[in-house]
């Protein structure tokens, strides 16, 4: 800590800060949170989350949280619009298939 934000905290303007290196993405997310995540607004979110295209949350004491983990999950799985992207992974597979 450099000396005038020592000085600053004993004068209790501030309190020191230890420095973390690391960003830690948060895992869970609110429900405004988990819809930003995924690209929507929270009306559309919670009709995915009510058909199953997205997960339920999980329950944190009377929190309702949404893991980011399953949100990517359930985002990996939604159908592409005319990307090709399914297409292609699928015939990247039949193609090493057929070299085995």
């Amino acid at each position: 800590m450099a000396r005038h934000q020592y000085a600053r905290h004993l004068r209790g303007e501030t309190a020191p800060m230890k420095s973390d290196a690391i960003s830690y993405p948060p895992r869970g997310l609110t429900r405004e949170e988990a819809a930003r995540y995924i690209g929507v607004g929270t009306t559309l979110f919670d009709e995915m989350v009510a058909d199953g295209r997205m997960p339920k949350p999980k329950r944190i004491n009377s929190r309702a949280v949404w893991d980011r983990v399953a949100l990517d999950i359930a985002f990996t799985s939604l159908p592409d619009k005319g990307s090709g992207l399914q297409e292609l992974l699928e015939r990247s597979k039949r193609d090493r298939e057929r070299r085995r």
